[in-house]
């Protein structure tokens, strides 16, 4: 048994909940009643065609009326929301004179909810808001309620949209763009096509990893990371196997939300800044391109000693690995059990299979290089480190 140094003093933080966290079977039916004690009473159900058609939206619409509200549905959201999307959003909240908004679905109906809230409260763009605190004025309630367990957007104070004109990803942070409440259900991510269970599956596991190793991370994130791993590791396998199983779910949706929190207090990494490209350019879904990048980015990190211990020991928070055994063989287990899980989704294991061409990787580099999430890493990447990331995820890994 080696002996572990402990880890370096603690980095200072300041943590402030924002969002209520409302988690149970059948907790949609809460909708109307928490909406009222928001102060809503013209809500804008913010949503997509898929949870139309699942059933969501009608029951979601049924609660707010029951209790009394007048509830409008834009139900226009796109996958990864552009600028164009956030100012439709826009014009249906002004067109309902809305005091209330409700994220309904994936990551991106929540984005572009929170998204529309800046803009419907402070005038402009998305332009405008991008970066930190660019808010002045108070924003209006939002309940976020996640039909994915994946982006854990409904516990960040972040809206992810992209320039429709150069598909530049832009962050949009203020602590007034947070949810009021995030309403966990864990029966509304039954629905959820195979495919979408794994890429959102993929991309809460990546959460919990990056956000473990950053610069920023402190006692909060860890804690929050550990526990989204410690949920998201034996749930994903079961709920791939057994769509249908809800405990399965109820773990995967409050580990999506732990790594949300994990997220708002710590941020992300080089798997991110790797995978924006690969979405903006090839169309690879999000937590494909980062379930594709974060293998090569666990072993590029681990030449550092404290996030090679971090690593190892949030390996052994699902017991994985045990960090007493040595920090190398919990890293090595690690990075298996993140391969294991790009199998078991039947994504393919390289750029190459991808339909990716070699030549495409300066390109790549050169964004990535450029994407907020790289200066949290734990290492700085130039951009020639940033190909090599690339070019090792590029041609599938020999297995034994």
């Amino acid at each position: 048994m080696q002996p572990v140094a402990p880890n370096p003093h603690p980095a200072g933080f300041d943590y402030q909940p924002r969002t209520r966290l409302v988690f149970g079977e059948n907790a949609l039916e809460r909708l109307g009643e928490l909406a009222r004690e928001a102060g809503g009473r013209r809500v804008l159900l913010v949503t997509d065609q898929g949870i139309v058609a699942a059933g969501h939206a009608e029951r979601a619409g049924k609660s707010l009326t029951d209790a009394g509200l007048s509830a409008s549905v834009f139900a226009e959201v796109r996958e990864n929301p552009t600028t164009v999307d956030v100012a439709r959003c826009v014009a249906a909240a002004r067109a309902h004179a809305a005091d209330l908004l409700v994220g309904l679905g994936g990551g991106s109906a929540m984005d572009t909810a929170k998204g529309c809230n800046f803009v419907y409260t402070n005038g402009g763009d998305m332009r405008d808001y991008w970066g930190v605190g660019k808010a002045t004025l108070p924003m209006l309630p939002l309940i976020a309620i996640p039909t994915t367990a994946g982006t854990g957007s409904e516990c960040q104070s972040a809206s992810l949209i992209a320039d429709e004109q150069t598909h530049q990803k832009m962050a949009c942070l203020d602590p007034k763009a947070a949810a009021r409440v995030a309403l966990l259900d864990p029966g509304l991510t039954v629905s959820q096509p195979p495919r979408v269970t794994a890429c959102t599956g993929l991309d809460a596991i990546a959460h919990a990893v990056e956000t473990a190793v950053t610069r920023k991370r402190n006692p909060v994130s860890l804690m929050y990371a550990h526990e989204a791993f410690k949920r998201l590791v034996p749930a994903f396998p079961r709920v791939l196997a057994n769509p249908r199983d809800l405990p399965a779910r109820g773990e995967m949706l409050l580990g999506a939300a732990f790594a949300g929190l994990a997220i708002e207090n710590s941020m992300l990494g080089a798997a991110h800044a790797c995978a924006n490209p690969l979405t903006a350019h090839y169309g690879i879904a999000h937590g494909e391109a980062v379930g594709l990048m974060l293998p090569a980015v666990v072993r590029f990190n681990a030449a550092d000693e404290a996030a090679r211990l971090a690593y190892a020991e949030l390996a052994s928070a699902p017991e994985i690995a045990c960090v007493s055994d040595g920090l190398e063989p919990a890293v090595a287990a690690l990075i298996d059990q993140l391969d294991d899980f790009l199998k078991l989704a039947g994504f393919p294991r390289s750029l190459a299979e991808r339909g990716l061409e070699r030549s495409a990787i300066p390109m790549l580099a050169a964004e990535a290089a450029k994407q907020w999430t790289s200066q949290f890493n734990p290492r700085p990447l130039t951009v020639q480190d940033f190909a090599a990331l690339y070019e090792a995820v590029f041609e599938p890994r020999a297995t034994a």
